[in-house]
């Protein structure tokens, strides 16, 4: 398999009452695959304030970072190599709208509900289970390890 590309891609469990949130593609490629709301960094932007951003985007609810679960490093389906930079939010504000043309649903699950076989068609099933690991033993490193975008 010969790599296409690299991507940095954000992505987020937002935590509530011991539960978190999960939602449903749409897209073509991935349609009807469960995901934590997520999507790429876009050129020069922070690190951060992309996870603040897909988030609103795909949900409609402002976050707050808490922490991170980590970095996670794979090669897609399409062949690309994919940087991922994992965070912990809770919600801050705003009001649940789904993006109709990208999300078609959303659930809030018990972590350890991900890690049973086929109850979900989650996409990325091997990095969703690493992540999901690392938030039910309570991985969650300090944001500080992101310095903020320099200007140079």
């Amino acid at each position: 398999m010969t790599q296409t590309g690299m991507i940095l891609v954000v992505s987020v469990s937002i935590i509530r009452a011991d539960k978190v949130l999960i939602i449903k593609e749409n897209k073509p490629s991935v349609r009807n695959k469960w995901n934590f709301p997520g999507g790429r960094i876009e050129p020069g932007e922070d690190i951060l304030d992309a996870a603040r951003r897909e988030v609103k985007e795909e949900t409609g609810y402002d976050v707050k970072l808490t922490g991170t679960t980590g970095i996670y490093n794979f090669i897609s389906s399409e062949t690309d190599q994919v940087i991922l930079f994992h965070f912990i939010g809770e919600i801050a504000g705003g009001s649940l709208q789904l993006q109709d043309t990208e999300i078609s649903d959303c659930k809030w699950v018990t972590a350890s509900d991900l890690l049973i076989p086929n109850l979900y068609a989650i996409r990325g099933e091997a990095v969703m289970k690493q992540i999901v690991e690392n938030l039910i033993v309570g991985t969650n490193h300090s944001l500080s390890m992101y310095n903020h975008k320099l200007v140079v």
